[in-house]
């Protein structure tokens, strides 16, 4: 019995450290994890709160794109944070010194007596861009896997370690290839003192005057098309003066382009990268300024396409889309490089039959196309489905892949048909008899449907020139989807109606779907008027058109 009582008290002790080892293998693996947790969440805290009060506009990678290291400690790093700015990258330990020790871009100079008209070089040491070329010797730099060389922010020229001499350190910066494009800080705070003093005889401070200063603003919507608006915003600030560059979802054009009253009349340009949309939004706030009596100050338009449609861009000779196969520098050079043309906008009136007259018209302005019948509808459909699911519409390809499947769908059910017996058309007062149609679009540019040549349709007939500057709109009737379609691919021509200076369209009985520029809503009997509201001053960029068709080309 004594030794059943000692063999059952040694196998409750074995039953209690198996129990107390297996809560050890358990809870052990969760008290690091949670440890873990705290400290990542904790860390992350810091590093927000250290970006939200920096002057560097800090980002944080868990990769970076080419070999890194840090400018604190030297150590090659793949994971940190960067300055979107300046360039300087640090690792997560180093984030607190850099940004104490090291300046970002001043988009002003800071307390100078008088009015100066240069600054030295800002140098930041390390992972200067691939390839580049050492100012004094002529030889690449940063091909040594260690941190070295420097690169200055503003001009970017970078020169190897050895070769960084006295003369440089204190040499004024010439703001490189782009300085006629960049906007310098002492020119702002020269501007800026002499408003606080209420004085206006901005051409006496440099580079007010000279002959070929043509800065330039970025306006970017970093939600269109597929989403690279963050990463050119980026690059823009890295090769301009930050103060140019800005983001349309955290700021409107309307404000932005308020920073055109700093600077010389009839010089400045703009680049929109976004889609029509945005291009459309840009020129409603530049309209905006002539109202406020600032005429003289409206500024050039180029684009860079982000969008889905682009046939603006397309027009205008900026490409029907930009997916990164071109650098900044080079886009900065075409802008340079522009032409300026002018681009008529039109008043776009829709007012609603019945109700006495008491509701208010609705008013749009149109610089692409205005539509009703299939190509609406397909508009319609997919603005729907957009709005339900956003998350799947990120890409370009996406986009155009819905856009075929509703056009397919259209094709079989014809939700559109005998258009010609529910609206009247008339064409600078006139009436048109309207053949069997579904569909009527009336276009203002060159491009329609994401890069189609809709008036020229296949080039085998005979058709007055289009042209987006001459105060007439083309307006053309298709028989439905498969007509758009056959039209796209230059298998067909469209129902050419004609041209004018003003359009009527009036729709008789039931519900339509319409657009203007790529906005679509569902009309019911209305009278839609469209007249000539103004110019927009454009910038064209020979050569990127999608048609290489040259006959077409000149049209433009």
């Amino acid at each position: 019995a004594g030794m059943e009582g000692s063999g059952d008290a040694s196998m409750a002790v074995a039953d209690w450290r198996l129990a107390v080892w297996t809560l050890c293998s358990v809870l052990l693996p969760v008290l690091i994890t949670a440890w873990c947790s705290y400290q990542r969440s904790r860390r992350q805290l810091l590093i927000r709160d250290i970006f939200r009060k920096s002057k560097h506009d800090w980002h944080y990678t868990d990769l970076f794109g080419q070999p890194s290291y840090c400018c604190v400690c030297a150590q090659h790093i793949l994971r940190g944070a960067f300055c979107s700015c300046c360039g300087l990258r640090v690792c997560e330990r180093c984030l607190k010194k850099a940004d104490q020790r090291f300046l970002c871009k001043e988009i002003m100079m800071r307390g100078t007596a008088g009015a100066p008209s240069s600054m030295p070089h800002h140098w930041i040491r390390g992972n200067v861009p691939l390839c580049s070329c050492c100012i004094v010797c002529k030889q690449q730099c940063g091909t040594q896997p260690k941190l070295c060389d420097y690169r200055c922010v503003w001009c970017q020229y970078t020169v190897h370690d050895e070769c960084m001499v006295d003369y440089l350190r204190t040499e004024d910066c010439t703001f490189g290839e782009f300085k006629d494009l960049i906007i310098p800080p002492y020119y702002l705070s020269a501007i800026n003192q002499m408003r606080k003093e209420k004085r206006t005889s901005y051409e006496k401070v440099v580079p007010y005057g000279r002959k070929h200063w043509m800065p330039v603003m970025v306006l970017a919507n970093t939600r269109s098309g597929n989403n690279m608006g963050e990463t050119l915003l980026g690059e823009f600030k890295m090769l301009l003066n930050p103060v140019q560059v800005f983001d349309l979802s955290k700021i409107g054009p309307a404000k932005a382009l308020q920073l055109c009253t700093w600077l010389p009349c009839n010089t400045v340009r703009v680049l929109v990268c976004g889609g029509d949309g945005t291009v459309g939004w840009v020129l409603d706030a530049i309209d905006e300024m002539k109202i406020k009596g600032q005429e003289r100050y409206i500024p050039q338009v180029a684009i860079l396409p982000l969008g889905t449609g682009n046939d603006l861009s397309n027009t205008l000779g900026w490409g029907a889309g930009y997916a990164g196969e071109a650098p900044v520098e080079q886009i900065l050079r075409n802008v340079m490089e522009a032409d300026g043309i002018k681009l008529d906008r039109w008043k776009v009136q829709v007012t609603n039959k019945g109700y006495y007259n008491l509701r208010k018209p609705k008013v749009f302005t149109m610089n692409n196309y205005f539509s009703v019948g299939p190509d609406a509808l397909m508009a319609l459909n997919f603005h729907a489905h957009r709005e339900k699911t956003p998350s799947l519409f990120s890409s370009r390809i996406i986009n155009k892949a819905v856009y075929f499947f509703y056009g397919t769908k259209d094709c079989l059910v014809q939700e559109c048909k005998d258009l010609n017996k529910k609206v009247e058309l008339e064409l600078d007062g006139e009436r048109v008899e309207l053949p069997s149609l579904e569909g009527i679009i009336v276009l203002n540019i060159g491009y329609w449907g994401g890069g189609c040549r809709l008036w020229e349709g296949m080039g085998d007939e005979p058709y007055p020139l289009a042209r987006h500057d001459d105060g007439l709109l083309e307006v053309v009737g298709v028989h439905g989807s498969f007509h758009c379609a056959q039209i796209q691919v230059k298998l067909a021509n469209p129902v050419r109606l004609g041209q004018a200076h003003t359009v009527r369209l009036i729709l008789k009985s039931s519900k339509m779907p319409m657009q203007v520029d790529g906005e679509p809503w569902a009309q019911g009997p209305c009278t839609v008027t469209i007249t000539h509201k103004t110019h927009a001053l454009m910038l064209y960029h020979s050569g990127e058109q999608t048609d290489d068709d040259d006959a077409s080309s000149l049209s433009e």
